[in-house]
């Protein structure tokens, strides 16, 4: 299920930069933290998280975690195969697959994922509070429960053990 992101052409896409300080005895210390998202917009993609001094480190190791947590997802058309739930902490995502020439119907964190993803018909729907971490790894979740039409195929053989039926007269 895991990529590897060499052989890749990757894009990067900023979700999330949040100013974090630390109390300490002489005041208050400064950090970035980074939500980046990364794919190859073709099926493949990753989320990763990184906390830095200043700005373009926080996003740089971000985009290198995201990198190690590739994942590759089914796409049929443009679009996902099936309806999906993804549930993470408090936030659930709902995406489902839409007609050709919808576009992606998102907001915020799910909208990012499913540009770099290579989804362009698309509608999804956020509920809960809207926490920008628990909403990628909700989106995540429900993106790694899809099954193309190969891997349905190789589940029903294996989990049934039967061969093909033949339409037959019965003899």
């Amino acid at each position: 299920m895991y990529v590897n992101p060499e052989e890749l052409n990757l894009k990067d896409k900023l979700v999330l930069i949040n100013r974090v300080a630390k109390v300490v005895k002489g005041g208050k210390r400064f950090s970035f933290s980074a939500l980046v998202v990364v794919g190859d917009g073709a099926g493949c993609v990753g989320v990763g998280k990184g906390k830095a001094a200043e700005v373009p480190p926080a996003i740089a190791q971000a985009a290198g975690r995201a990198k190690k947590q590739l994942i590759r997802v089914p796409l049929s058309h443009g679009s996902i195969p099936h309806d999906v739930h993804g549930r993470f902490c408090g936030e659930h995502v709902f995406m489902k697959p839409a007609k050709e020439g919808t576009g992606i119907i998102a907001g915020g964190a799910v909208r990012a994922i499913l540009e770099v993803l290579g989804a362009h018909n698309i509608i999804a729907k956020t509920l809960g509070r809207g926490n920008p971490y628990n909403v990628v790894q909700a989106t995540l979740a429900g993106l790694s429960q899809l099954k193309g039409p190969d891997d349905v195929r190789q589940i029903r053989q294996v989990d049934h053990g039967h061969e093909e039926r033949t339409t037959g007269n019965g003899s």
